[in-house]
């Protein structure tokens, strides 16, 4: 009983975080937000969350509800993905040039077989693969602390006026 207690208050910590985030900004994105230009070789004992092919999603969406209710912005750094909790935090690398983005999750998807996430528009020009619409990546679920702080460590400071 204990652990499903538990289980069920950490699903709702992920999800609150999610909606934590507050509404979708309008306009492009900051580019140095959340990109990890390259990742160096993967420790030989961690394990990928999961490997297979993303595709992107952009214009068709704009403006249109998400899963998580908030309006699609293909300029944010978001996903799709068919079963992690909204809210949850991934790693995407692109395993043709070691590109990496972390996203959150706020959407259902991808709705193509043999897909196992969808990503913005700015994701996908931030891992090099707009152009090809798909590639195959890596996926790595990342702890809200460690990816607000990745987030931080990688935004420029603002300079006062």
């Amino acid at each position: 009983m204990r652990k499903r207690t538990a289980q069920g208050l950490a699903l709702a910590l992920l999800v609150g975080l999610g909606a934590f985030q507050g509404p979708a900004k309008a306009g492009p994105a900051d580019h140095k937000t959340a990109i990890v230009n390259t990742v160096p070789a993967m420790a030989r004992n961690a394990r990928a969350y999961e490997v297979g092919t993303a595709s992107w999603y952009g214009d068709d969406f704009e403006g249109k509800p998400t899963a998580s209710g908030e309006p699609y912005n293909m300029y944010d750094l978001t996903a799709a993905h068919p079963t992690l909790p909204l809210g949850t935090f991934v790693k995407v690398t692109n395993l043709h040039n070691r590109r990496a983005v972390v996203v959150r999750i706020n959407d259902r998807g991808p709705v193509v077989p043999g897909r196992i996430i969808d990503v913005s528009y700015s994701a996908a020009k931030m891992l090099k693969f707009q152009a090809q619409g798909v590639q195959r990546v890596r996926l790595d679920v990342v702890p809200p602390t460690k990816a607000v702080a990745t987030m931080a460590m990688l935004r420029e400071p603002v300079l006062p006026r």
